[in-house]
Order: structure tokens, then C-alpha cells, then sequence
């Protein structure tokens, strides 16, 4: 428990570092890194992608080893060699991913996160009390794929409160929810934080670290370059800390022409190919030359059935259900969609967006080849492939051990700077693009909506389907929203009721609870 009265900076350290290096092959991913973290206190750690955070987080909940360095816990020297022996200390993390089993119930996955052996019934019970006191009300019955993307959420914080942690590690855990459902998590960890709990709080949401943090370490470059208080600071100033220069954030011209629509889509329905996925249901839109029109909603409303249909991996029953540059297009595969001008950014960079162990060269090559002629009879043209490459890298700022580096030697951040700049350098007519910017840091997340902003500008039209509902409207024109499989209406951006939004996009949450209500599963022993 936290001292009454004493700010946490002023306390002993629960956990401190110092002088934290970890080596990988071509890159000093931590360098001499200090951290203190105090009892109660939420503490942001920052930093562009690839600046080290999470080799440092992986280091103190013992997925990696330092190289050189210390860490102290209550002031004692120790040595985390697994995550179990963190667990042992009261360190508890909650990923960015979650890592939950959707065909079983709630208290079946708080169990499989739990070192000791509890009678499933008498966890339910906890799972209830601990609901009740921190306000993350779950029924431990439910299976998980019944469960909206906050309720997992609160799977995962339930999981780690059980373990009665005294430090709980947080990596980007609103990046899936709802404006609503984020400001219940706040409440939550201040919560914790002022019962003694120590916070480390992973973010690239500058402003909810300017609203929830008391104290805020930047990394650069591996480094530790500054710690402050982020409510003394603009969300600006943060991020120019991060960057080590100044940027400017994209912003619409205000004067866009819009052309006729290049993508239609009249009356879709498809069914979810995915164990537990979300079927479309009467689906119109159309998309003009010029215009971003934004896609919102929770994970899990029929966004991966959408975008599997508008690519062509998954094809319609009607070929005049999708349009493209007006041609029928709804039974043409990816390949054909692309040569009528399409372009796509898939949701999941490794293995859907990009190969794992083929080169970034490689990887330019696969949706590149057609539109950037990389191919002459048949054969590969590896100069040209390779400049396109390079221009990608340079353009996009990625950060890679070369052009010769596997895909899966990024950091997920770069990795995804590389897919959208393949994307956007073939000059689309129609670019469908998924979560643009989900976990690129801010001066990243400006460069790409600089791009796309500037894309559309030459005419292209652009669909971008994001659950950062801040993001969708600083660039799109129009905007809806993607619930159980059905759209709403397409409003203007610039006349949208945020509230409404925010409601339309949590509105399954009640709809689930009510289907599932009296459907109660015994216990199990």
C-alpha cells in the first residue's frame, strides 16, 4: 500500500533498473536504461517503434535476460529468469493480444493464467468478487467468443488481479476499446493505483497518458532520454520527445473535390468463413475518388469478413455485388481486383500482410509486381525490385537491418510502415486499408496520414476500417460504423455527434448480454 500523503516519485522504489542492456544481432535494443517505479504509481513508459520498450517490459517480466544491468525489487537484487518467477514477485502483465481461448467459458480461461490449482466453482466466486470491487463485472460462465472486446479485456485484468499483483504491466490495452469502455479501465487502475498497485503503462495515445500518468519515461533509440510529468506537458511536446524533432500532425485541406465512386458495394451478405467470426448482413457503401471514408467499431463486428470480401479472398455470391472502377468485381479474385486498380492493407501484418521469412525485397515483389512492372516474360527484375524496395524503406522512414532483412526482424511498427508504403507507392485507384496506424508511434501515425491524405488528394479513393475512433475522424470525410455485421448510416465527419459513436460502436455489448441471458452453464469441478 501506498504511503498516504507521500507522492509515489518521493517513495521507495518497487521496482528499479539500472543500467539495462540488451544486444540482438545489429541492434542495441536497450542501452544503459534506468527506470524507477514507485508504490501507486502509474507510470507511462513511451518511445517511437523500435525505441526498446518492449525488450525492456519482456526483461522485467522475465521473457528475456539482460545482458548487463540490475534489478532491484523492494530494494533487494534480483534475478527474473521466467515469467512464473515474476508472477512469484507480484508482477502480472496484460498484452497487447489477447491470448484468450474463445470456445471456453470465462472462469476456464482465468484458470489456465493461474499457477496454483483452483476448483473451478470457488473461481467463479473470485471472479465475481473481484468484478464487483474494481468495477469489471464479468459472468464466468460466458464463453469468451460470446464476449464483446472490452469484456475480454477485462478477462485479462481479471486474470492478472487474481494473482494479486503488485506491479501490472499494461501494453496499448485501449487499442480495442470504445471511448466508454476505455474511461471504465481508468477508473479501474487508478483504482488499483491508489489501493498501492504500481502501473507501467505502455501507450502511443499521448492524451490518455497526459489524463491517467503520473510520471512518464521516453526511450530513444534504446535509450532513456527523459522523465516528466506528462500532465505538464502537451501531447505534442511528448511526442516530439519521443522523435528528438519536431513533426506536424496531418490535417484535411477542407477543400477536397470528390469524383465519381470508384468502389461500390450494393447489398452484401456474406457469412463469417472464420470459427466464431461475424457474418455481413445488407451491406451498401460507396467510396468516390477523393474521398476517405472511415469504418468504425469494435474488433469482432464482421470487419475480417468485410475486408475479405472487398479484397476477393472471399468472393460474393453475385459478381454485381461490389464494383470496382465499375466493373463488376464481386467473383474476381485478389490478383484481378488488383489490376483494376485495388490495393490492400490487411489487418495482420505478419503472415496475411507480409511473409515472415522472406526478405523485405521479397515481400515488395508479392503485390508489387504488376503495378510497378517488376516482372518481364515471366522473369523477376531484381534491380528494379530492389529499387522499389529501397524506396519504400526511405520513404516510410523503416527502420530494418537493410532491404535483405526478413519480414519478421521488424518491430511491428515498421513492419507496418513497410506494408502501407508497398501499398501507397503503387499509386491505387482504390486502397482498402485496416488499422493503419495500430501500434506506430505518433510521429509515425502523422507520416502515414500525411500519405493518405495526400493520396486521396490525387484522386484515390480510400476505405479505412479502424477501431481508434480519434484516427478515423482527424482523416476521413464521411464515417459509419460497423456493428454485428451490419453498417450504419454514412454521416459527414465534420457534423459527427462523438457521443453517438461511441454508442453505436459498444451498442453489440448489450445486444450480446441479452442473448446470453438464462443461458447459464453449471459449473464445472
Amino acid at each position: 500500500m501506498a504511503e498516504a500523503g507521500v507522492p509515489a516519485q518521493r517513495q521507495s522504489p518497487r521496482l528499479r533498473l539500472q543500467g539495462i542492456s540488451k544486444q540482438f544481432p545489429g541492434c542495441l535494443a536497450n542501452d544503459q536504461v534506468d527506470l524507477s517505479l514507485a508504490p501507486g504509481e502509474i507510470h507511462a513508459l513511451l518511445g517511437e517503434n523500435g525505441a526498446g520498450k518492449s525488450t525492456l517490459v519482456k526483461i522485467i517480466y522475465g521473457v528475456l535476460k539482460a545482458d548487463s544491468g540490475s534489478l532491484h525489487w523492494n530494494g533487494a537484487r534480483i534475478s527474473i529468469t521466467s515469467p512464473s518467477q515474476a508472477r512469484g514477485l507480484g508482477i502480472a502483465m496484460v498484452f497487447q493480444h489477447f491470448s484468450l481461448f474463445e470456445s471456453m467459458t470465462v472462469a476456464e480461461n482465468v484458470a489456465l493464467g493461474l499457477d496454483d490449482k483452483v476448483r473451478l466453482d470457488v473461481l467463479a466466486n473470485e471472479v465475481g468478487e473481484i468484478g464487483r470491487r474494481y468495477g469489471l463485472i464479468l459472468d464466468p460462465e460466458r464463453v469468451v467468443h460470446d464476449l464483446s472486446v472490452g469484456e475480454r479485456q477485462r478477462v485479462e485484468i481479471v486474470r492478472c488481479l487474481m494473482q494479486r499483483p503488485r506491479l501490472l504491466i499494461m501494453d496499448e490495452p485501449t487499442s480495442v476499446l470504445t471511448p466508454g469502455e476505455a474511461e471504465a479501465l481508468f477508473v479501474t487502475l487508478r483504482q488499483l493505483a491508489d489501493e498501492g498497485c504500481t502501473i507501467l503503462y505502455i501507450s502511443h495515445k499521448l492524451s490518455e497518458i497526459r489524463a491517467l500518468c503520473d510520471r512518464a519515461t521516453v526511450m530513444r533509440e534504446g535509450r532513456v532520454v527523459e522523465t516528466c510529468d506528462p500532465r505538464e506537458e502537451t501531447a505534442h511536446d511528448l511526442a516530439r520527445l519521443m522523435i528528438g524533432e519536431d513533426f506536424s500532425q496531418a490535417s484535411k485541406s477542407g477543400t477536397a473535390q470528390f469524383g465519381a465512386p470508384r468502389l461500390r458495394v450494393r447489398n452484401l451478405h456474406m457469412a463469417a468463413t472464420a470459427i466464431h467470426g461475424t457474418d455481413i448482413t445488407n451491406l451498401s457503401l460507396d467510396v468516390a475518388a477523393g474521398e476517405i471514408l472511415g469504418i468504425a467499431g469494435v474488433a469482432g463486428n464482421g470487419q475480417n469478413t468485410l475486408l475479405a470480401a472487398l479484397s476477393g479472398e472471399q468472393l460474393a455470391d453475385d459478381a454485381a455485388t461490389i464494383e470496382i472502377e465499375g466493373q463488376d468485381a464481386g467473383q474476381l479474385g485478389p490478383r484481378r481486383r488488383r489490376r483494376l486498380g485495388l490495393a490492400f492493407v490487411p489487418e495482420e501484418r505478419l503472415g496475411h500482410g507480409a511473409v515472415p521469412e522472406m526478405s523485405l525485397v521479397d515481400n515488395a515483389l508479392l503485390t508489387g509486381y504488376d503495378r510497378q512492372d517488376l516482372l518481364s516474360r515471366g522473369s523477376i527484375m531484381f534491380a528494379r525490385t530492389r529499387d522499389y524496395a529501397e524506396r519504400i524503406v526511405n520513404s516510410f522512414q523503416v527502420v530494418a537491418g537493410g532491404i535483405g532483412a526478413n519480414a519478421s526482424s521488424l518491430s511491428g511498427g515498421n513492419l507496418q510502415k513497410f506494408i502501407i508504403g508497398r501499398e501507397l507507392l503503387q499509386q491505387p485507384k482504390i486502397l482498402v486499408v485496416a488499422h493503419p496506424t495500430w501500434g506506430v508511434d505518433a510521429g509515425a501515425a502523422a507520416a502515414i496520414h500525411t500519405a493518405l491524405l495526400e493520396l486521396a488528394e490525387q484522386g484515390t479513393a480510400i476505405l479505412v476500417v479502424s477501431q481508434d475512433l480519434d484516427e478515423l475522424l482527424q482523416i476521413s470525410d464521411r464515417i459509419a460504423v460497423l456493428t454485428a455485421g451490419r453498417l450504419s448510416e454514412c454521416m459527414m465527419t465534420a457534423a459527427v455527434d462523438v457521443t453517438q459513436i461511441g454508442l453505436l460502436m459498444g451498442a453489440h455489448v448489450a445486444e450480446n448480454a441479452t442473448a446470453n441471458d438464462g443461458e447459464k452453464r453449471a459449473p464445472q469441478t
